[in-house]
């Protein structure tokens, strides 16, 4: 056996072939996106061997939620992508928390050069969670200048956008309803919805189509977030609208792990796509 595992014809001709059989196994196991912020401590403290973690859990999609002064997990975008490339990730969609009118261009730009699709907006920006009528402005504002650089623009909700203001108002009915889908469409926090009290196929039957991508993430019997498949939501019923939902992507997110770690949690949650039917 040594001498097999030694000899030339082995490592020229066995060896590759063993290598492509096992790319090829994985590769049949690699679906869906994770959300980086799931994973945000070990980012800061070793970029490449987490996202090595996160390709070897078996994701093929990423979405990022750690850019700062033009660099995503310091590093200048282009390098960021390259990287992603290295470990044979996918830059699908980028959480852009701090965007103004101000620094819209230059951080869309930044954007389009890492590579990613979706401009997501994770909660009202510049102080507008209470003037849902300016936030519906300035996202439209945002989503033509996404669609002119090539991108698409995404609105991610939490739980107080479902919930009616002293106006009676509901802050995401709104916005679906006076944004332009050409413009500003939504990225669907099934957790967040559900923690609403509120029913994301009811949402899909309203609003068809808006919903292009969504953040999977479950809930235990506490209410806390809970790795997927090992909580209460009801993602098969979910997952079967999916064509009336819109969605093209989903990602994976959980923002806190409990007791267990966040890398620990990724590969519970990828095994529970699987058994649920994700693709």
């Amino acid at each position: 056996m040594k001498k097999l595992l030694s000899s030339p014809t082995f490592k020229k001709l066995i060896l590759p072939l063993l290598m492509i059989g096992m790319f090829a196994a994985n590769a049949q196991q690699k679906i869906g996106g994770l959300a980086l912020y799931t994973v945000r401590d070990d980012m800061g403290t070793n970029t490449k061997a987490t996202l090595m973690a996160v390709a070897e859990a078996g994701y093929k999609n990423i979405e990022a939620a750690g850019y700062r002064d033009g660099k995503f997990y310091n590093m200048a975008p282009k390098d960021f992508n390259k990287l992603l490339k290295e470990v044979g990730l996918t830059p699908i969609s980028t959480h852009q928390g701090g965007v103004t009118l101000e620094n819209a261009d230059r951080m869309i730009a930044d954007v389009k050069a890492a590579g990613f699709k979706y401009f997501v907006i994770p909660v009202p920006p510049m102080g507008l969670r209470d003037d849902y009528k300016q936030l519906a402005t300035v996202l439209s504002t945002l989503g033509e200048k996404c669609q002119k650089a090539g991108l698409k623009l995404l609105y991610h909700n939490h739980d107080f956008e479902l919930k009616k203001g002293e106006d009676g108002v509901v802050t995401l009915d709104y916005l679906l309803e006076n944004t332009d889908p050409k413009f500003v469409n939504f990225q669907m926090d099934l957790y967040w919805v559900t923690k609403a009290d509120q029913d994301p196929v009811a949402y899909f039957t309203k609003y068809p189509g808006r919903f292009i991508m969504w953040h999977v993430k479950d809930m235990d019997d506490q209410g806390r977030f809970a790795p997927v498949g090992n909580g209460q939501i009801d993602f098969s019923k979910i997952l079967a609208q999916k064509k009336l939902s819109g969605m093209k992507y989903y990602m994976v997110e959980q923002d806190k792990t409990f007791d267990m770690t966040p890398l620990e949690a990724i590969n519970i949650s990828h095994k529970g796509l699987i058994e649920i039917g994700f693709k």
